[in-house]
C-alpha cells in the first residue's frame, strides 16, 4: 500500500470497521504486554508473601520507563499520525527517529543513575526490611534491561500510529509469550527464585525489541529508524512532548502512586503491600485491554483530524465510548463477584492477602465503566493534539485525586482507606472528563462549521 492509497484508507474507509480493525491487534499487544506483567505476579506470588510484595514495590520502576516510552511513543505517534494526515513525509521521518534514540538514551541514564544506589532506592520506593532483599534482586535486572524496554514502547506506538497495528502486535505477543515460558523455568527449574522472573523479563523485552525494531525498517508500510534522522529540534521536541504529555501524567503519576501506595500499605505489613499489588496488576490487565481499544480510535482519530475530516473523528469517538462502556460494564460485573477467586488464584494460601485484596477489586470493579469516559476523553484530546485538556483528565486518576486519597484516608481508616481509594479517584475523574469532552467536541463542531 502506498501513502497515498494509505491516506485514502484512512480517511474514506466507514470508521467503525477501521476501528476495528486496527482496534484488534492493538487490545491484543496490550493485553498480552500486561499478562506478563500478571505472570510474574502469579509466579514470583507462590515463591513467598514477600517475594510478591517486592513485584509490587518495583513496579514503580517499570512505571518509570513506561513513562518514559509512552511519552514519546505516544507523542510521536499522534504527531506523525497528524503528519501523514497532511502528507509531510519528511518531518515524519525526523520525528519517528528522534523519539526512538531519545528513549534509548533516557533508559540508559535510568539505569546509571540508579544502579549504584539501588538498595536505598527500593527502600524510597517502599520496600519494608522482609521485602527489600527481594526488591533488589529483581529490580537490578529490570534496570539492565530499561534503554530496550524504552525504545519498544515508542517502536510499539509508531507502528501502530502509522496504520500498522498488526506488526506492532506480533512484535510485543512474542516477547509476552517467551516470558511466560522462562518463567517457571528460571523461577523453579534453574532455582533462581524472584531474579529468574525479573531475567525472563528482560530476555523477552529484548526480543520484542528486536522484533519492532525489524518490522519497523524492513515493512514499506512503516517510516525506518535511521540515525541520519536523528535530528532533534525544539519545535519536534515541543510536538512529541504537548501529545505525550498526558502519557507521561498517567504513567509518571503511576509510579508515584504506587510509591505512596507502597509506603502508606507498609505499616499494614507485607499482605497489604502483596494484596494491593495483586490487586493493581490485575486492574491494568483490564486497563491494558481498554488502552488497546482507544489506540485503535487513536490513528483513525488523528490522521482524519489532520485532513481535516472532523465528522469522522466526532462518529469515532461516539462509536468507541459506547463499545468502552459496555465492555467494561461487563468486566466489572464478573470481576465484582468472583473477587475472592481471582485473589486465591494467586496467593490461595493466604487468607489475610485474599480478603484485603476481594474488598478493593469490587470496590474497583464498581468504577470501572467511568473509567471508559475518562480514557476515551483522554485520548480523543491527545490523539487531536489537545494536550493540555488530555493532562488533566490523565493527572486526576492517578495524581490529583489517588495520592491525597492514599495518604488521607489511610490515616483515618486504615487499609480500608487503601481499598477505597482507586474507586473514589475514578468517581472523581470521570466528572473531570464529561467538562474536558465536552469542551472538545464543542471544538471540532466549530471546526466543522467553518468548512461549510
Amino acid at each position: 500500500m502506498t501513502r497515498e492509497e494509505r491516506h485514502i484508507y484512512m480517511t474514506e474507509t466507514p470508521v467503525k470497521k477501521l476501528i476495528l480493525k486496527l482496534a484488534v491487534p492493538t487490545i491484543i499487544s496490550m493485553l498480552v504486554t500486561s499478562l506478563y506483567n500478571m505472570a510474574d505476579t502469579y509466579f514470583v506470588s507462590h515463591i513467598s508473601t514477600e517475594a510478591s510484595a517486592a513485584v509490587g514495590v518495583t513496579y514503580s520502576i517499570m512505571a518509570m520507563i513506561q513513562a518514559i516510552g509512552f511519552t514519546l511513543g505516544m507523542g510521536s505517534g499522534t504527531f506523525v499520525s497528524r503528519l501523514l494526515g497532511m502528507k509531510e513525509y519528511d518531518k515524519a521521518k525526523r520525528t519517528v527517529s528522534t523519539a526512538f534514540f531519545t528513549a534509548f538514551i533516557f533508559g540508559v541514564l535510568l539505569c546509571i543513575g540508579i544502579f549504584p544506589f539501588l538498595e536505598k532506592f527500593v527502600t524510597l520506593l517502599g520496600a519494608i526490611e522482609s521485602v527489600k532483599p527481594y526488591a533488589v534482586d529483581y529490580a537490578k535486572y529490570i534496570l539492565i534491561g530499561a534503554p530496550f524496554m524504552a525504545s519498544s514502547f515508542v517502536l510499539n506506538n509508531q507502528l501502530r500510529a502509522q496504520g500498522n497495528a498488526l506488526y506492532s502486535m506480533i512484535g510485543i505477543s512474542t516477547g509476552t509469550v517467551i516470558n511466560i515460558i522462562l518463567d517457571p523455568i528460571m523461577i523453579y527449574t534453574m532455582k533462581m527464585g524472584i531474579s529468574g522472573a525479573a531475567l525472563a523479563t528482560i530476555i523477552s523485552q529484548f526480543i520484542s525489541f528486536c522484533l519492532l525494531l525489524t518490522f519497523t525498517n524492513v515493512k514499506k508500510t512503516s517510516i525506518s529508524v535511521k540515525l541520519k534522522n536523528f535530528r532533534p529540534t525544539s519545535e519536534i521536541y515541543k510536538e512529541i512532548l504537548h501529545s505525550g504529555l498526558p502519557s507521561f501524567c498517567r504513567q509518571g503519576l503511576a509510579s508515584v502512586s504506587s510509591i505512596v501506595l507502597n509506603l502508606a500499605a507498609g505499616p499494614f505489613g507485607a499482605a497489604a503491600i502483596s494484596a494491593l499489588s495483586i490487586v493493581n496488576k490485575y486492574m491494568l490487565f483490564i486497563h491494558a485491554g481498554l488502552i488497546g481499544f482507544c489506540q485503535g480510535f487513536q490513528p483513525v482519530s488523528g490522521f482524519n483530524f489532520g485532513a481535516k475530516r472532523y465528522d469522522r473523528v466526532r462518529s469515532a469517538f461516539k462509536f468507541c465510548l459506547v463499545v468502552a462502556i459496555i465492555l467494561l460494564s461487563t468486566l466489572g460485573i464478573i470481576s465484582f463477584f468472583l473477587a475472592p477467586q481471582i485473589m486465591a488464584f494467586f496467593r490461595e494460601n493466604d487468607k489475610q492477602v485474599i480478603e484485603i485484596g476481594a474488598l478493593a477489586l469490587k470496590l474497583q470493579s464498581l468504577a470501572l465503566p467511568l473509567q471508559a469516559c475518562a480514557m476515551m476523553s483522554q485520548f480523543l484530546s491527545q490523539s487531536i493534539g489537545f494536550g493540555g485538556r488530555a493532562s488533566i483528565v490523565a493527572m486526576g486518576r492517578q495524581g490529583l485525586f489517588l495520592i491525597p486519597l492514599y495518604l488521607v484516608l489511610s490515616h483515618f481508616l486504615g487499609v480500608l482507606g487503601l481499598q477505597m481509594s482507586q474507586a473514589i479517584s475514578d468517581s472523581l475523574t470521570f466528572i473531570v472528563s464529561i467538562f474536558v469532552t465536552a469542551s472538545v467536541l464543542k471544538k471540532l463542531k466549530e471546526l466543522e462549521r467553518t468548512q461549510t
